[in-house]
């Protein structure tokens, strides 16, 4: 492929906030040239053997690669032909020196592209609960630059004419430089008493917001501590944020929250947690790898026809076992004549996506014993021979209790966890951080984070934090090591986890079932 740079909008912090074309481009990347304030959960959509340069500088110019560095960058990676994305906090184009940079490589030759971006001017405010416009209050509204910049920059601003034309003025990168812009503002003929507001850090778990008549707003924010990044918005549309102010309504706002899931499967519930507000810390605690040996789980499923029921506790024994049924040249069509029988919803949705056939799913908690009751209304198991895959660090009970039913049950592994390498250090960031709450999904998550923090700090973690855990099974687990879970989900899926902990932080129960 013939190298070419495509500039792309990041959006304005939320990762959600980022557009289906800007998340294709990013995937498709060889190299990857990023800005200080881009979350980094976009740089996940990069793939692993994508370069990544941060070249990112703040508005004090304290940090970053210059700009015709940048500019060289971009030009001599796409000269080798690579596919270059070069990705910008919110739109490009607004404040983003985007012009110049495509200026340069025009210049250069080097073909490019431009995939806009939602820009800060606008999202940050809507999250704060503030329409830029709003007919009631603004039918125009302005956006403006705040970083002075170099002496005859300052004079193209012309922040008296500002005052008396645009009803709504959004100022970005004006922190440092508030006091002057709101003197030149009222010295423009803006009424003193006109609705303001500063936004720090828009669109995240821990946006801020401080309003006042405009003339107080400067004091306000000192005395708040609000600092760099924020976005600036003077006018009547202001007045909006009493009634509107939504973001922080979120009923996980501004928690921090660990979540420990392979990488993968937590994306799915760092994205609840994001989008209910909570600041989701995401550091997997398991790998999900294949046996060392294959060969038992290869002989049961070549003979799978001998057995009466097979039964998967986890959509990760639904993957392991469709995996190796194509690698053994099978399909999950030859389970056939063989029932099967599922530990809740999403371990089903699993084995239905596989192409299974799922006969059984207990409608009661997720408890090995009230799967065998099920089995057991459905057809006598004594004499009934079971397969049970399932991890190589998996519990007895559920094999125990058909086999007091009377069933052979042949389990044997289909996957093992192991930690990631990196773990330890990462947890231990997150820990000393301060943490609200620690989700937990399976008992092989309790046991890694136990031998990470060891039995005594495992203990004080349980007591400072909100331990979530998803399902009784899990919930065991963490009793077995002295500390009472406050928050557990009877179903075994992420949103019933989730609206578990929002109940939990609502209603401040001790302990909290959903």
């Amino acid at each position: 492929m013939k190298g070419r740079v495509v500039l792309v909008g990041g959006g304005p912090g939320d990762p959600d906030l980022l557009t289906v074309r800007a998340a294709r481009e990013i995937a498709r990347a060889e190299v990857l040239l990023y800005d200080a304030l881009i979350d980094p959960t976009l740089l996940e959509f990069a793939p692993p053997a994508c370069e990544r340069i941060d070249v990112g500088k703040r508005g004090d110019g304290s940090s970053g690669f210059p700009q015709d560095q940048i500019a060289e960058l971009m030009i001599s990676r796409a000269r080798e032909g690579r596919y270059v994305v070069r990705l910008k906090g919110g739109d490009p184009f607004v404040f983003g020196r985007g012009g110049e940079e495509m200026s340069a490589l025009a210049a250069a030759g080097v073909p490019f592209e431009v995939v806009p971006g939602i820009t800060s001017a606008i999202a940050v405010p809507a999250y704060a609960g503030i329409p830029v416009t709003d007919r009631r209050f603004s039918s125009s509204f302005a956006v403006v630059t705040g970083h002075r910049g170099k002496k005859p920059l300052d004079d193209r601003t012309d922040w008296e004419g500002l005052a008396r034309s645009a009803e709504t003025l959004i100022v970005l990168m004006g922190t440092t430089w508030l006091a002057d812009i709101v003197d030149r503002v009222i010295r423009g003929g803006r009424d003193p008493q006109t609705p303001a507001a500063v936004i720090e850090r828009g669109t995240g778990p821990h946006h801020r917001v401080v309003t006042a008549p405009l003339a107080e707003l400067p004091e306000r924010v000192r005395e708040a501590g609000l600092r760099a990044p924020t976005v600036i918005v003077i006018g009547e549309v202001v007045r909006c944020r009493d009634a509107l102010a939504w973001y922080e309504a979120r009923p996980l706002f501004g928690r921090r929250v660990l979540v420990t899931r392979e990488a993968e499967q937590g994306r799915a519930l760092v994205g609840l947690l994001r989008r209910q507000g909570a600041d989701p810390v995401h550091v997997p605690l398991i790998v999900f790898l294949p046996p060392e040996d294959t060969g038992p789980i290869d002989r049961a499923l070549e003979k799978i026809d001998r057995y009466d029921w097979i039964v998967f506790t986890s959509a990760n024994a639904v993957h392991a076992v469709a995996g190796r049924l194509r690698k053994l040249g099978r399909s999950t069509a030859e389970l056939s004549r063989t029932r099967v029988a599922c530990v809740g919803p999403k371990t089903e949705e699993a084995a239905r996506q596989a192409g299974m056939a799922v006969e059984l799913v207990p409608a009661g908690p997720a408890l090995p014993s009230e799967l065998v009751q099920e089995m057991s209304r459905r057809a006598d198991l004594a004499a009934a021979r079971i397969l049970f895959p399932r991890a190589r660090e998996g519990r007895e009970a559920l094999a125990d209790g058909l086999t007091e039913s009377g069933a052979t049950v042949d389990t044997v592994e289909a996957y093992r966890t192991v930690r990631p390498e990196e773990a330890g250090e990462r947890l231990r960031v997150a820990v000393e951080a301060g943490l609200d709450a620690v989700t937990l999904m399976s008992p092989s998550a309790v046991r890694h984070l136990a031998d990470l923090l060891g039995d005594l700090d495992f203990r004080q973690l349980g007591e400072r934090s909100v331990f979530a855990c998803i399902g009784p099974t899990t919930a065991a687990a963490v009793m077995e090591r002295g500390v009472e879970p406050r928050v557990i989900s009877e179903a075994s899926t992420t949103e019933a986890l989730v609206e578990a902990l929002e109940l939990h932080f609502g209603r401040r129960n001790d302990v909290v079932s959903s």
